[in-house]
């Protein structure tokens, strides 16, 4: 069941949002060589609590950490380690942020250093896809349409979209209906209607969309070892557009 949002709860999880997309600003500023995804894990912990939220994802069916913390060829649901980043890789950060029973999900990827041509192409990539899907997100428009125009940019560029996740609907619970596919045909799906609020978190690989699974249970990467990187948004369907509640102001 879809469950609709008035416009104040989206206000709720607009706070959240800006919260999270605080956040996501100051791990920019940390992001380097040297650091590692544990540091940033029990930084993202600490801020939140300080200002009176919780990282949603710890304790979520067992899940241990604030952050998911994916490196390189990790698509999703990395586990922080203690391990130094090095330059050229990249990270991805992902995390739902509990304000006042409301939540909000965002994931960035992150250059660690000097990175290659094909991992900013990668990046670059993923980004657009996000806000191509973003732009989709309009009254009327079908899941489908947001993701046949994140899958055939994609394809065009020469990367892959996996299949295995999806994004999904936000509110009080971090998964709920209907899930949303970054891959289909225009046209298909369910239609999107007023005060729906989704992620929209494309996770796109250098090559196959083929994955597996570490033995910790959580954590996927690609079969091929190549690169994969995600970004994500939560986005409150609305009159007047989709919103942005996880916007960081500057990321585009």
């Amino acid at each position: 069941m879809i469950i609709i949002k008035t416009k104040q709860e989206i206000e709720y999880m607009k706070k959240a949002g800006e919260l999270l997309a605080e956040v996501h600003r100051e791990i920019a500023k940390m992001i380097r060589p040297g650091i590692s995804t544990m540091e940033i894990d029990k930084f993202v912990e600490e801020y939140l609590i300080e200002r009176g939220a919780y990282p949603e994802q710890k304790g979520y069916q067992g899940y241990p950490y604030a952050i998911c913390a994916s490196i390189n060829d990790e698509i999703c649901h990395g586990f922080p380690r203690k391990e130094p980043l090095r330059d050229g890789d990249i990270v991805t950060i992902d995390m739902v942020v509990n304000l006042d029973g409301w939540l909000a999900d965002s994931a960035w990827t992150y250059a660690v250093g000097n990175i290659s041509d094909k991992a900013k192409k990668l990046l670059d990539v993923t980004k657009e896809s996000l806000y191509r899907g973003i732009e989709k997100a309009v009254i009327g428009n079908r899941l489908g349409d947001i993701g046949h125009a994140i899958q055939s940019f994609v394809e065009a560029e020469g990367f892959s979209v996996v299949r295995d996740f999806v994004g999904h609907g936000i509110g009080k619970k971090m998964h709920e209906d209907p899930q949303v596919l970054h891959y289909g045909v225009p046209g298909r799906g369910i239609r999107l209607m007023e005060g729906m609020v989704i992620t929209i978190e494309p996770m796109i690989n250098e090559g196959t969309y083929h994955m597996k699974m570490d033995d910790n249970g959580w954590t996927a990467r690609t079969v091929d070892g190549k690169l994969s990187a995600q970004y994500e948004h939560t986005i409150a369907i609305t009159k007047d557009g989709p919103i942005i509640l996880t916007d960081q102001g500057d990321d585009k």
